[in-house]
Formats: C-alpha cells, structure tokens, sequence
C-alpha cells in the first residue's frame, strides 16, 4: 500500500516598511493548523487588514479573520456528513463556508467592540485624517473599522479547498516547476480598491475552489498577502518566485528558506510595496526530496489544472542561478543541519529579491468605499469620485 503523502507549512508575517516608519502596527495576520505544521489535513490562512483611516483597527479585523477561517476549515474535515463522497463535501464546503465564515467574523468584531468601544481618540484621529463624513460612516457601520480580507488553502488527503475574499494571492506549484493559479484574479480589483469582510453582502464575495486529488498533486502551494506581489515589477517576475522557492528548498533544504524567510520578506517591502507581508508555504515532503530536473515555468489560469493555458513569458529566474552541487534535503534533513555560512545565504538573498521593485516603498492604503460597506450612498468625497470603479468592486447584485 502507498503511503498518503506527507504536507508540512511554514510561514512568516513581517510588518511593513511605511507603517514602521508611520508607527503603525503590522494588519496582517497568518494561521495553520494543526500547530504542529504537518498534515494532511493541513489547513493555512492569511488576512491582510485594510490600513485605511477608516480601518483603524483592521489589525484585529485580521486576526479574527485568520482565526475564523482556520476554525471553520479544520471544523469542516472533521465534520463532513460524506467525507469520501467528494461531490457533496463540494457542495456542502460551496454552501456553508461563506456564510459561516463572514457570520464568524462578524461575531468577533460585534464582541470586540462591545468590551471595547470605539475610543474618543481613535475617532478624533479618523475626523482630523479623513473628516466628519467619514467618522459618520464608521458611526454607521462599525465593522468598517476592522475591514480586512482573507485567503485560506486546505490540504486533505483526498481533495485540495482554495478559499478567496478580497485581494491577495494563491500560487500552485508543480514538481516540474510550472506555476498556476488555482483562482484567477478578479478583474474589479483595481489600483487599491478591494473586496472585504466589512461589506454588507460580504459572503457573495467569498471565492472557493475545490480540486479532487485524482492526478499529481502539488509540489507546493504558496499564499501571500497583496503586499508581496506589489514588490515585484510586474506579474510574471511574482509568479515566479513559487518555481524559485521550490528550487531553494531542493537545492538547500527548507531550513534554507525558513531561516531566510523574514530577511526576504522585510527587504521586499522596504525595497518595493513598502506594505505589511504575509506569507504562507505548503509543501509535500516528498516532492522537496525529488529533484526533477525540468526548467521553472510560469502560467496563469482560472481553470482546471488540465485544462487549456495560455502560457506567459519566462521571466530570468533564481532557480538559474542557484549553486549546484548541493544535493537536495528533505525537509527532516534540513532541519537537522546543513546550514548555509553567512556569505551564501547574503548571496542566495540577494539573487531572491533580484526582480523586486527598486521604486521605494509607498503603500497606500486599502479602499473600500462606505457605498459598498453598508450599502448605501457614501457622504465622502473621495470616495464619490471613485463610485464608477468601486461600486461594481464591491457589490454584486
């Protein structure tokens, strides 16, 4: 009999370069479950808090979210009716998660501001940055104030789960290297506009594919908050980088990239977004052991993984560049040693973030328009003239 294959995670959430600088907390927030990293099941979350000054305690907002979602992914392995019956786990996941995840984060954000009201300052703060109509929004729709979004994967033996609101992004990766995405982009995400928990109908926004383990499974899936492809100078060079991690931890082991981790994550926001990063990697241990060979690609697709791609042009990767003669480690092995002297891990450093943008960090701020947070007309300025872009964004009728 073969034995079901091994998962584990790993992960990081640093704060950004433009809120150190403005003394802002970091509004990220990453999860997994089991606390132990290895599965399968496995579950990762993600929450990117919106940052706004309408938003001002979306730190929280994040961390409900995160938790929320972890609960009820867990909850749902080991609570399905069928679970081998993978056409009902579909359905029942499709009819119940969004739901119950925007009701549970709901329920956090109601009970935190019941044992924790709004203080004068924190609106005196809001009135001076963003005036009295948006003070009266917030007034309006409390929950604004915590507006986040969420990304959440699960890993079973018998099925994958991408769960999506908002922006932010989930890669695929293959044992050849050739990168996907499991949910295409969605096209009304524009400039700093976004989806979000905070939304009156928040759960019509809530994405989720599900993928059966019938053919090759991953080599590993990556999730990252926004902040993180917004350091790279264009798409193809961020969804490159899923191929570069699989080469790393190959190459060098999983230590490599978890010790590394942090120092990649603050260089590309002081180099590029300038915004908090979260970052999440699930990988099957027995992929990182084998070394294909094949050359890192990169496509894009809202589909099936058998379905018909495009195929996008190969940016110059790090996967060319790594050192060879390094044998592959599996991710026990790492973890006992083999640890990279200081020289090569500035090197192998430097060659990661080599396609990050060089523009200095400028994170502006998450937009979710009052017109589509509580479902009426909005009061602000600022946000009438952007009501032609955000209101499609936001609301799907």
């Amino acid at each position: 009999m073969i034995p079901e294959p091994s998962w584990q995670v790993i992960g990081q959430s640093v704060r950004g370069a433009s809120h150190v600088r403005a003394d802002l907390p970091n509004q990220d927030a990453i999860s997994w479950r089991p606390s132990s990293r290895g599965g399968p099941p496995l579950v990762l979350v993600l929450s990117d808090g919106h940052g706004s000054a309408k938003s001002f305690r979306s730190d929280r907002g994040s961390r409900f979210a995160v938790t929320a979602a972890a609960d009820l992914l867990q909850e749902l392995v080991s609570g399905l009716p069928e679970p081998q019956n993978l056409s009902v786990v579909k359905r029942f996941a499709g009819e119940r998660l969004p739901d119950e995840l925007v009701r549970r984060w709901r329920s956090a954000v109601d009970g935190d501001l019941a044992e924790h009201p709004f203080t004068e300052p924190e609106l005196a703060k809001l009135t001076q940055q963003r005036g009295e109509p948006s003070r009266k929004g917030v007034a309006k729709n409390p929950r604004l104030a915590y507006g986040a979004t969420v990304l959440g994967v699960l890993v079973t033996q018998d099925f994958l789960l991408f769960l999506q609101l908002g922006d932010g992004d989930i890669l695929v990766v293959a044992d050849d290297g050739l990168v996907t995405r499991p949910l295409a982009r969605d096209a009304r995400l524009m400039a700093n506009e976004t989806t979000s928990l905070c939304m009156s109908e928040a759960w019509r926004e809530v994405r989720l594919r599900f993928q059966a383990n019938y053919g090759g499974l991953p080599a590993l899936i990556m999730a990252a908050t926004d902040g993180y492809a917004n350091s790279f100078v264009n798409d193809d060079a961020f969804r490159k980088v899923g191929s570069d991690i699989l080469a790393i931890m190959r190459e060098d082991g999983v230590q490599s990239v978890e010790e590394n981790l942090l120092n990649w994550l603050d260089e590309a926001s002081a180099t590029g977004s300038g915004d908090d990063i979260s970052l999440g990697i699930l990988y099957r241990v027995d992929a990182i052991q084998a070394q294909p060979g094949a050359g890192a690609s990169s496509e894009e697709s809202g589909g099936l993984p058998d379905a018909e791609f495009s195929t996008s042009p190969v940016s110059p990767g790090v996967a060319h560049a790594l050192p060879t003669g390094t044998d592959g480690l599996d991710a026990q092995l790492a973890s006992e040693g083999g640890r990279r002297d200081a020289a090569e891990d500035s090197e192998m450093g430097s060659r990661f973030i080599a396609r990050f943008k060089h523009e200095g960090p400028s994170e502006p701020s998450k937009r979710v328009s009052l017109t589509d947070a509580i479902g009426g007309d909005s009061e602000e300025a600022d946000d009438a003239a952007s009501a032609d872009a955000s209101a499609d964004v936001a609301r799907r009728d």
